[in-house]
């Protein structure tokens, strides 16, 4: 039936292709090409009410027409943040791989859900070839795992997969049946796990943080009197969390020392490995992870440092069975077990989710197009990068490196001339801590960069510059150095 617009119907298959043929050279040539390009801004940025009033953003009942779809998808690409761009260096991710990229647009071409081997067959057979390489690397050869919307949720996973593992009672009768539980992580751990515990009946109150050192990395010693303080206080602590790559500083906590504490007590070990797991695939600097083998779980998301678009992120386990024993729920509209085929390929009961975006095929497509030795160079690469980067704000006036880096995160305050020279009072440091706000408000309107910043602890603003776009050359790196001088010298 057409439409009174002049849209054609679902079934006019060749008019509908020319839509896509359209949209698809926009995507190539736009979205790509010049949002890639060192002569284009990161962002073509606007404050919400005036970008409000630029994008018609509003459904009408008659449908709109291929041209007014067009229209919107053109400014969708220009009011965009390019995160591809080689001087986005804001968050945990960025670039674009041809490869990953197009696995992701083959993703939705297919639109099927991962949760069984008879929609998804060959996606199956992805995900396990995927996992299974990332469960070698980490050491937990006869483990198991899941891909998840996100580290979060895998966080998530390790905490509820490590309390059923203790209590499996806790599964058919909830937290009434179990003693008051208690986790801990480092106080430099991210905020998922306060999420995680309170979406599972844990409570926020019940993540107890650990004293890190001034590098940021979590004190053993002081992780072994907190578990005894919290036995004594009639707490069950239950599950530790090491981090192997802070969200803000790039630290990793010492495994081997912190796996010692945990079988000594008995505790689950799980490993934030969201951003820093990537050094697995790195010869070089893979000591980062010493330990990881000892640990119950982890989280990696590979789409950080690895490169494929958002989400590609995992959760493992060195336990064969327990996904499955933990989450399964036995829907037998779903997954029968009087299939005609190998049903240990239905993979869905394992997962939270029902419905589950198939993850696998993005990463699939971009190992295969570089192999191991290709996502080595990568990573080595990136951090050579940040320490490139390092050497140059150490040696250029009015540049102070907060930490010496361990992964590619470059944390640093820029001093402007008007500050230089003078006795660092807290009225000083009040006034530094304003800097970095006015460059990365100027740096975002002009669209020429994109960096975050934050405080941390009793450090006042500062820049976390993130080196994990593929595309990063030196001369990016010198950029960084150059614009953010020219944003802040007048300050």
């Amino acid at each position: 039936m057409e439409q009174t617009n002049g849209n054609v119907s679902n079934g006019a298959h060749g008019e509908t292709n020319a839509f896509l043929r359209q949209l698809f050279e926009m995507m190539l040539t736009e979205g790509i090409e010049k949002g890639l390009s060192r002569d284009s801004k990161v962002v073509e940025f606007k404050h919400p009410k005036d970008l409000e009033k630029i994008m018609n953003l509003k459904i009408d009942g008659e449908g709109a027409s291929d041209q007014d779809l067009l229209d919107v998808c053109s400014d969708v690409i220009k009011y965009s943040v390019k995160a591809g761009h080689p001087h986005f260096f804001n968050q945990l991710f960025g670039g674009i791989d041809q490869y990953s990229l197009g696995g992701s647009w083959l993703t939705d071409c297919m639109n099927t859900s991962q949760y069984t081997y008879e929609v998804a067959p060959v996606f199956t057979l992805m995900e396990k070839v995927v996992l299974t390489k990332m469960l070698e690397l980490i050491g937990f050869n006869d483990g198991d795992a899941i891909f998840t919307p996100g580290g979060s949720m895998a966080n998530m996973y390790a905490i509820n997969v490590a309390r059923f593992q203790r209590y499996p009672e806790v599964k058919q009768v909830g937290m009434a049946g179990v003693p008051k539980l208690c986790l801990l992580t480092s106080d430099k751990g991210h905020y998922s796990f306060k999420k995680g515990a309170s979406f599972l009946g844990i409570g926020m109150d019940n993540v107890i943080p650990v004293k890190t050192n001034d590098g940021g990395k979590m004190i053993p010693v002081e992780l072994e009197t907190k578990i005894l303080e919290l036995k004594e206080q009639g707490l069950e602590p239950y599950f530790v969390n090491a981090t192997a790559g802070t969200t803000v500083l790039g630290v990793f906590d010492p495994l081997d020392e912190i796996a010692d504490i945990c079988k000594k007590y008995g505790l689950w070990m799980h490993v934030d490995a969201a951003w820093g797991g990537s050094v697995l695939l790195s010869q070089k600097h893979k000591h980062m992870m010493k330990g990881i083998e000892r640990a119950d779980s982890m989280t990696w998301n590979p789409h950080k440092m690895m490169g494929p678009p958002l989400q590609c992120a995992a959760f493992l386990t060195r336990h064969k069975d327990l996904l499955k024993d933990c989450h399964c729920a036995n829907a037998r509209y779903l997954f029968q077990q009087d299939k005609f085929y190998d049903v240990s390929y239905d993979t869905g009961d394992k997962a939270i989710q029902c419905g589950r975006k198939v993850d696998a095929l993005k990463l699939w497509m971009m190992w295969k197009a570089k192999g191991d030795s290709g996502f080595e160079r990568d990573v080595d690469k990136l951090i050579e990068l940040s320490r490139y980067l390092t050497n140059q704000m150490r040696n250029r006036e009015g540049f102070r490196v907060v930490a010496e880096p361990e992964c590619t995160n470059v944390c640093f305050w820029y001093i402007p001339p008007s500050l230089r020279g003078q006795e660092e009072t807290s009225e000083w440091w009040q006034k530094v801590a304003k800097v970095a706000p006015v460059i990365k408000q100027r740096m975002t309107e002009q669209g020429t960069m994109l960096i975050g910043y934050q405080p941390d602890g009793d450090r006042v603003n500062f820049f976390r510059m993130i080196v994990s776009n593929m595309s990063a050359e030196i001369e990016d790196m010198t950029f960084v150095v150059n614009e953010i001088e020219r944003l802040g010298k007048d300050l």
